[in-house]
């Protein structure tokens, strides 16, 4: 196993259990910036690579009953069809396949970074502003269809980035469950994004775009960093670890939009 993607592997796994936002965010662009890995392969990877490294994050959370079984059911419901119908057409059309869309994936993965970014930022601002507008009496015929179609669009999102299931399907339950507790709507997203990347990452591994040596050389070094980063968690400010992981996505969403 190459010793680099295992380091690479420890630091991600321990900012996301630092700070709870998804690999996706720095481990796709982590691959594609410093390891020139293409695109496609770099989001290939790291989809199933977040499907196992959150289905831990899910049992947790499933056994404290932080999950809310029915939000994560009416994600899916969109998200899923989404990702596979999103591939299917880029597999059939995009000009040599998967592959082909190197150009398309790079743009999709740094606006994605850009708007995570702005959803780490203004996450406590939209909460707010959600609460004042609708948290009297939600209608829940709306509100769930609201949230199938941001399934819908984080299915889209994750499938061609592997960006999106983290602080922006957290931002966006913020937004349509504004009284929830917060922990449960983490542990609803979490619970979301483990059949969403698996579905994604079948998808290209079906199109031939997994690396098999460079998932488990991360899968190696990310387990001990989540862990690691779980348990510091508690000892470090979130006002001053977002601001800075939000600084650092924003640049990296920009080289990559404008590469």
């Amino acid at each position: 196993m190459d010793f680099a993607y295992i380091i690479a592997g420890f630091f991600v796994g321990a900012i996301v259990g630092l700070t709870g936002v998804g690999g996706g965010s720095l481990m796709t662009p982590l691959l594609v910036l410093m390891f020139g890995i293409h695109p496609s392969v770099a989001v290939g990877t790291d989809l199933l690579y977040a499907a196992i490294t959150k289905a831990g994050g899910t049992l947790a959370h499933g056994l404290k009953g932080s999950v809310d079984w029915k939000i994560t059911r009416l994600l899916a419901t969109g998200s899923l069809p989404a990702a596979v119908i999103t591939l299917v057409l880029v597999g059939r059309y995009a000009p040599g396949g998967i592959d082909g869309a190197a150009s398309l994936i790079k743009v999709a993965l740094g606006v994605a970074l850009v708007l995570t970014a702005v959803a780490l930022i203004f996450r406590k601002r939209i909460q707010a502003f959600a609460l004042a507008r609708f948290g009297g009496q939600p209608d829940p015929v709306r509100t769930a269809r609201l949230t199938i179609i941001t399934g819908a669009v984080l299915g889209v999102l994750v499938s061609i980035s592997s960006v999106g299931a983290g602080a922006l399907g957290v931002t966006a339950l913020f937004f349509l469950y504004p009284a929830m507790p917060a922990l449960r709507i983490v542990g609803s997203d979490i619970a979301h994004a483990v059949p969403l990347t698996a579905v994604a990452g079948i998808g290209h591994w079906m199109l031939g775009s997994i690396d098999w040596f460079l998932l488990g050389s991360l899968l190696v070094g990310s387990l001990p960093g989540i862990w690691l980063g779980s348990h510091i968690s508690a000892k470090v400010s979130d006002r001053v670890l977002r601001p800075i992981l939000a600084t650092m996505l924003m640049l990296v969403g920009a080289k990559l939009i404008s590469h």
